[in-house]
């Protein structure tokens, strides 16, 4: 592939992935089983990510210029790229869960919303919930107070008509 006519393809193919991404994660894949890794293609393919395996200079040619370009400077020795364009934490929550079984498998930094995060920062990104839990948390807390309510009003009315 030394040609520039053969890489091009591969480089748009990128920036077609990154394009309108709402996170990229870079993740170090080395030493997986076969097995290890065709379990996390799956979570995260169930999850709404695209994950690919890329040579690095193609990656770095892809993001040139883009704000996806703080991760150059990781991108050394084998890297899968792991990109939502839906749930900006999905790829950091769903490789940092699967990395707690497979303990070969690394993140190496990722951007979030724009924002470059090195390992450590995506591994806390990986502990916040996603959009969806997080609404029905705020929902439940929401009617809780309601349901309570509602459920003292109904006793003194029984007590009333009890007492009646």
């Amino acid at each position: 592939m030394a040609k520039v006519e053969e890489k091009t393809p591969i480089i748009q193919e990128i920036k077609e992935n990154l394009d309108g991404a709402k996170s990229v994660v870079l993740v170090d894949y080395l030493g997986l089983t076969v097995e290890q890794d065709t379990n996390l293609r799956r979570a995260i393919r169930e999850a709404g990510v695209i994950y690919k395996v890329y040579k690095n200079t193609m990656v770095n040619l892809a993001i040139e210029g883009t704000e996806f370009a703080d991760l150059a400077k990781d991108l050394e020795g084998p890297t899968a790229v792991a990109i939502s364009k839906e749930d900006a934490t999905a790829p950091a929550r769903v490789i940092a869960k699967f990395a707690k079984t497979a303990n070969k498998l690394e993140l190496k930094s990722g951007i979030v919303d724009g924002t470059y995060y090195d390992a450590e920062g995506i591994k806390v990104i990986a502990t916040i919930p996603s959009k969806e839990e997080l609404l029905s948390k705020f929902l439940g807390s929401i009617q809780s107070p309601i349901t309570n309510f509602a459920r003292v009003i109904n006793q003194v009315a029984e007590q009333k008509s009890a007492e009646a």
